[in-house]
């Protein structure tokens, strides 16, 4: 799968500048589905540079669950690029970047295995997600490792954000992201 195959991903804007949702094409056979997962060429025209730093990986076995939002400050501010790989998430990004022109909104969307989307979170946006199905997994790379010190969050029902979560009836939050302060 090479030579003319230069847009095997197409880079949409957002609402959330410098955050991208990436749409793969898929290519298909009778043997099955193609698709590239990630593409240095296809961001660096977006006018994005990312050095992959650590790939991750979060299973999460019941609908409802909300993991984030997080974040990391200073020298370990990251970026991400996520992808649902079973089940299906809301996935959510808060802009907390004071100097940004989409300082204190928020996006989501949907992601799946079936479509492959995925979604570039940029350097100090706050990401999480929703778990929309049992036994959903996310894979995401990310440009810088993980600090515990310079980690930050938004708690899920924060009133600066008002996020609104798809599922509310069986939300089911950890301990440590329920305790955020408002930001």
């Amino acid at each position: 799968h090479t030579g003319g195959q230069d847009r095997l991903i197409a880079a949409e804007t957002t609402p959330i500048k410098n955050a991208l949702l990436l749409r793969p094409r898929l290519l298909s056979d009778d043997r099955g589905v193609f698709s590239r997962l990630f593409c240095r060429k296809t961001l660096a025209e977006a006018g994005l540079q990312f050095d992959i730093e650590q790939i991750n990986n979060s299973s999460t076995t019941m609908a409802g669950t909300i993991r984030g939002l997080h974040y990391q400050i200073g020298d370990y501010q990251e970026q991400k690029l996520v992808r649902c790989i079973a089940g299906s998430i809301f996935d959510v990004i808060a802009d907390t970047r004071r100097d940004s022109p989409s300082f204190g909104q928020w996006y989501g969307v949907t992601l799946t295995p079936n479509q492959r989307e995925m979604l570039i979170v940029p350097r100090g946006v706050a990401h999480g997600f929703q778990c929309l199905e049992d036994n959903s997994e996310v894979v995401y790379a990310s440009t810088a490792a993980y600090s515990p010190e310079n980690e930050r969050g938004i708690r899920w029902n924060d009133p600066s954000f008002n996020i609104q979560w798809p599922i509310v009836e069986q939300m089911e939050v950890s301990e440590k992201d329920a305790q955020w302060p408002d930001y």
